[in-house]
């Protein structure tokens, strides 16, 4: 899909910017009224298991197809992700179906870090769904991060996973 240097606060920015025009603050967000107000047609359909989701536009209607035999969790931040290329990479949508083969892309680009695009998309589902100023406001800067009862709790709250909570947490 071609690459698009953004920092990580502009992708921030732009999660922000998605939640207040479509969403408001209030938290979990709820993915598919958010599709919907933006104008993104969800599809859920038993793929692959190891496709994830897709996105693409056709005749300027935004769709997004979503694994529908991964766990809710996973299809949350599916989601999220591919919510992130409509508004990341709109432009590169049109030229064609962007395929996700794995949610948090654990492939070899993954591990290196050079799919420019997946680390953005990510970067946008992270916080969409677990916004930076939220987690400061509900864990304190000295909070365990090994507390499983804390992630557990905070977690659910969100309905994310807590292995996506502490990466979270962790790596900003």
């Amino acid at each position: 899909m071609g690459g698009t240097q953004l920092s990580k606060a502009q992708i921030y920015s732009k999660a922000h910017a998605t939640l207040e025009n479509y969403w408001g603050r209030n938290t979990p967000v709820n993915l598919k009224r958010l599709a919907k107000r933006m104008g993104i047609t969800l599809e859920y359909l038993p793929l692959n298991q190891k496709l994830s989701g897709m996105s693409f536009i056709e005749s300027d209607k935004a769709y997004i197809g979503v694994n529908s035999l991964h766990s809710s969790n996973r299809q949350r931040f599916t989601i999220a992700h591919e919510i992130g290329h409509h508004v990341l990479h709109k432009d590169l949508l049109r030229s064609g179906t962007h395929v996700d083969t794995t949610v948090l892309r654990r492939d070899h680009l993954s591990a290196q870090g050079t799919d420019a695009l997946e680390v953005q998309a990510n970067a946008f589902a992270s916080e969409l769904l677990v916004p930076k100023a939220l987690l400061e406001s509900k864990v304190s800067s000295d909070a365990d991060m090994q507390d499983e009862e804390l992630l557990e709790r905070l977690a659910a709250e969100l309905k994310v996973s807590t292995m996506a909570l502490h990466y979270r947490l962790t790596r900003g």
